[in-house]
């Protein structure tokens, strides 16, 4: 299967975009994109900025679990790891 290039949520494009212009001024890479555009980046300047935009991804859903949806999402994910664990069989 063919991957896209579209995000799952089109609105949040220009999020994404601004998202990925701040990894790149924090990775001191701002510059050149501006000057360059992406199409002239290294990959590895390219995975550098994808890894940081996932860490921070991973942590804006993480700072939004605290609290009471926490232990919901646990309680539920234990039942559901319970019940079909194979070693419980």
């Amino acid at each position: 299967m063919a991957r896209s290039r579209k995000p799952v949520n089109p609105g949040a494009e220009n999020a994404l975009d601004q998202m990925k212009m701040e990894v790149s001024n924090e990775l001191g890479i701002a510059e050149r994109v501006r000057n360059q555009g992406w199409s002239t980046m290294t990959s590895a300047d390219c995975g550098r900025v994808g890894g940081h935009m996932v860490r921070k991804m991973i942590q804006q859903y993480e700072s939004g679990m605290s609290g009471a949806n926490a232990t919901a999402n646990a309680a539920t994910n234990s039942t559901l790891t319970a019940k079909y664990d194979v070693n419980n069989q």
